[in-house]
């Protein structure tokens, strides 16, 4: 412990989402005036010359709103290395992990790269609405008895359940 910094890879698509979009969301989600000890520092790890531009005119812009200064560290990206399994969506894995059979995924690497473990981890933190699950959970192809009786009620965080 303590020789890393704990961080998720975004990889996202550039025609529908921008770099600028994705650090928009990076800045609201927490407080980059906070200092904290290496593991849970506030970084952002650039890849090229033109992330590392958008992403210290981001940080400078988000500056403007602060009264205290920003601590968020850039460095440029070198290499990223998974979490190990049993760390992949940690609270659906906790909370629900008779959810994993019914997405089929038996591996760490299908658990890792599944976008409805992803999701579905999500509501479990508490993250999302009833409306939005709603919305979203027939595409993540499980059935209607498997949603209201193993994961619906996992996933109701309190603002669901409001």
């Amino acid at each position: 412990m303590g020789d890393h910094t704990e961080s998720i890879q975004i990889v996202f698509d550039s025609s529908v989402l921008t770099y600028g979009q994705v650090l928009e969301v990076f800045w609201s989600g927490h407080d980059p005036t906070i200092p904290m000890n290496r593991q849970y520092l506030s970084s952002i790890f650039y890849d090229g010359d033109e992330q590392r531009r958008v992403a210290e005119a981001s940080r400078d812009a988000r500056q403007k709103t602060l009264t205290k200064n920003i601590v968020t560290r850039m460095k440029p990206l070198k290499t990223f290395h998974d979490a190990e399994d049993y760390h992949q969506k940690y609270q659906l894995r906790q909370m629900a992990p008779d959810a994993l059979p019914l997405l089929g995924l038996r591996s760490g690497s299908e658990v890792k790269n599944s976008t409805a473990a992803a999701r579905l981890n999500g509501y479990i933190s508490g993250y999302g609405s009833e409306d939005a699950f709603e919305r979203e959970w027939p595409g993540f192809g499980i059935s209607d008895d498997d949603v209201r009786g193993t994961i619906f009620m996992r996933c109701a965080s309190p603002s669901m359940m409001s």
